[in-house]
């Protein structure tokens, strides 16, 4: 089945409401200087100049969960991908108030940037509240499909983990299942606390906040590459 790794197109809206001045400049001034560079290989010393441990996260929305991880580990790197324009702004803006010099942004795809990553180089991977795709026909749309998790397993390290979260019944059974057929993932949980409950260095995305206030469950699962 053709999955994300082989289809390679992004579905929706790149852009939502109409940017204000400052939103503008931000993309016009400060993107240009935090963007992961267009070709190439990546590497730590290429994005920040030094060998430091490197974290990605996939689809970050607003960024503010990108923020709040990169400023609790300021001598790591993080490269954010998010391919919606307006979420970009949103991530640029808490760069800049935080002074943040550890994050790097692409706005497109993010399995482009993990290609160009040296094998091992990674220590974490978030997918927090990926698109669902809930109708069957659209499975094979998931980020979490074998194809995508094999180039994720190739370029975490050892001991490396891969987070994902998600409020969507159909998403969650749908992973669980994926995650549960591959030898080369560990699942962390030992009982329902453990992906129930938020863990103390996950921050808190304000899509979940919205995903509670519709009365969603949300679901945290974590796994170590094995």
């Amino acid at each position: 089945m053709n999955d994300p790794t082989t289809i390679r197109r992004l579905y929706g809206r790149r852009q939502g409401h109409v940017l204000r001045a400052g939103q503008a400049a931000l993309v016009d001034d400060m993107l240009p200087r935090v963007a992961v560079p267009s070709e190439g290989p990546l590497t730590a010393e290429r994005l920040f100049g030094d060998a430091r441990a490197l974290q990605v996260e996939i689809g970050f929305g607003a960024g503010e969960h990108l923020a709040e991880q990169a400023k609790a580990a300021p001598d790591t790197g993080f490269i954010g991908c998010e391919p919606f324009l307006n979420g970009v702004v949103g991530a640029l803006g808490h760069v800049r108030d935080a002074g943040l010099d550890n994050v790097r942004v692409h706005m497109g795809d993010a399995l482009e940037v993990i290609e160009r990553l040296p094998d091992a180089s990674l220590e974490r991977v978030y997918l927090l509240h990926p698109d669902p795709w809930p109708k069957a026909r659209h499975a094979k749309r998931r980020l979490v499909n074998h194809g995508p998790m094999n180039l994720i397993a190739a370029k975490l390290k050892p001991g490396g983990e891969f987070r994902l979260g998600t409020d969507d019944e159909i998403y969650c059974r749908w992973a669980m299942m994926i995650m549960n057929q591959r030898r080369d993932f560990a699942w962390q949980a030992q009982g329902p606390h453990d992906f129930l409950d938020r863990p103390d260095d996950w921050p808190e995305t304000r899509y979940e906040r919205k995903a509670r206030r519709y009365g969603h469950e949300v679901w945290y699962f974590r796994y170590i590459r094995q």
